[in-house]
């Protein structure tokens, strides 16, 4: 079986974003959406950097979410906040950020 094509990753990482969402909310936080594509006109094509952020960063291949967790309407900055929804994602077949100081971010296939 041909490995999946990049819009065939995007498509499936699009379905678990929205799991995630929902897992957030099970899980009593509220969420609001942080970087999600950056455009290789503005950052540079994948594996050039251009800007602020990794030259390979999956938000340039639309794999990867950046996602910001309120709780009792208090805005939760730190990595450790993100761990249970980190693991979880992790649990799903995910990468999180958490594991390489960056906390917020939720990507799909990354260091895989």
């Amino acid at each position: 079986m041909p490995a999946p094509t990049l819009r065939e990753r995007q498509s499936e990482f699009a379905l678990m974003t929205g799991k995630l969402i929902l897992k957030a909310y099970e899980m009593g936080y509220e969420v609001t959406l942080g970087d999600t594509f950056r455009d290789p006109r503005l950052h540079g094509e994948y594996g050039f950097k251009v800007g602020y952020g990794a030259s390979r960063s999956y938000h340039k291949l639309r794999l990867a979410i950046d996602l910001n967790l309120f709780k009792d309407g208090g805005f939760l900055q730190g990595t450790e906040a993100h761990k249970p929804l980190g693991e979880w994602w992790e649990s799903q077949g995910g990468t999180w950020g958490g594991r390489f100081e960056d906390g917020n971010h939720y990507s799909w296939g990354e260091g895989k």
